[in-house]
């Protein structure tokens, strides 16, 4: 499954150059990740509630094309697979079909000391609906 998360390039998002400042394709994404997780239905305010989290462990960027002020982008989210405390994800932003930032993301699950949980029977039978 694909998910699409639409963002609007704001003045704020912008550096003295008026394209996206680096980070703020971070924030994207991350803002799209946990919009994927509440679409495959799992609730994260009761995994916190649980004493688990999710946590970015690696994510390898790739930096193709500036987007600036007023832009309408899709920032794309897939799972590519899954197993023991983590998962990988492809994320891609978009501007209409024209790619212009991509990252590869390993998430992990850690409870509240931060050590690694599997991944619960419940959480994977979500993601691979």
């Amino acid at each position: 499954m694909i998910k699409t998360y639409a963002v609007r390039v704001f003045y704020e998002d912008t550096d003295f150059s008026g394209h996206v400042y680096h980070a703020n394709y971070l924030k994207y994404c991350e803002r799209a990740r946990s919009d994927y997780l509440r679409v495959v239905g799992i609730d994260q305010n009761a995994m916190f509630a649980q004493g688990l989290a999710f946590v970015v462990r690696r994510m390898d960027c790739e930096f193709l094309r500036p987007a600036r002020f007023e832009d309408e982008l899709t920032v794309e989210t897939r799972l590519l697979e899954m197993g023991g405390a983590r998962f990988e994800l492809a994320q891609a932003v978009k501007r209409g079909e024209e790619p212009i930032f991509s990252a590869s993301v390993t998430v992990a699950i850690i409870d509240a000391q931060g050590k690694p949980k599997r991944i619960p029977h419940e959480f994977a039978q979500k993601f691979q609906r």
